[in-house]
């Protein structure tokens, strides 16, 4: 405990008090408060286009965000489909390209980018069933011709998403919304028909986010 202690504070994470020798927390739990309340400013923001998306396609609408190499759930909501797809719970973590919002901040990466995250993320694409590095970039590939990030039997077994990426001021991905369904019933027509709204919904958000005068992306890129 005593050296958990010790590498705790030499990060910042814990302070120690000289006189009275108890700890306290250190200032950079305060930096990691400050960031993550962007994040919560992000949640705020898109959680319309969420409920928006879930009610006009009744199935489960998503928000990812990029950490490293990975990408993390933030929020979710559900449509009134009969069957839903919740199982991406949020707070959990997948690698880039994994699931349709990692795919969707991949794919609109530069090729040297993308190719240093396949890299990284190689050794852990096997606990997704018969996925490689090289499956990773040709969906990257396919995302781009498409248009669109549209991945299915990875993250979840039986589920298929798409997916979009929101860009920042300098056109860089680091949000993406997702909708995701049974694979039988996300089927490439029905792709196409709900990809509108989709495309919609990263509009407003990216227009509330970089609108002159609102604060409410403040932080978040």
């Amino acid at each position: 405990m005593h050296r958990m202690l010790k590498a705790l504070e030499r990060e910042e994470m814990v302070a120690r008090d000289p006189v009275t020798k108890r700890y306290r927390l250190g200032p950079l739990v305060f930096e990691l408060g400050i960031a993550a309340a962007a994040d919560f400013n992000l949640v705020d923001v898109c959680r319309p286009s969420l409920q928006r998306l879930a009610q006009a396609t009744g199935d489960t609408a998503f928000l990812f965000i990029r950490r490293g190499y990975d990408s993390v759930c933030i929020d979710r909501l559900q449509g009134h489909y009969p069957i839903q797809t919740p199982v991406v719970t949020v707070g959990s973590r997948q690698p880039l390209g994994v699931n349709a919002g990692g795919l969707a901040m991949l794919q609109a990466l530069p090729d040297a980018e993308v190719a240093e995250v396949a890299a990284a993320v190689a050794a852990r694409l096997g606990a997704y069933g018969e996925f490689d590095d090289v499956d990773l970039r040709k969906a990257v590939t396919e995302s781009r011709k498409r248009g669109y990030a549209s991945i299915g039997e990875k993250a979840v077994p039986g589920v298929t998403a798409i997916g979009l990426p929101v860009r920042n001021a300098y056109g860089a991905p680091s949000a993406a919304l997702t909708i995701a369904a049974t694979s039988n019933r996300m089927t490439l027509t029905r792709q196409q028909e709900i990809l509108p709204a989709l495309q919609k919904e990263v509009g407003i958000v990216e227009e509330l986010l970089y609108r002159p005068g609102h604060t409410a992306g403040a932080g978040v890129y």
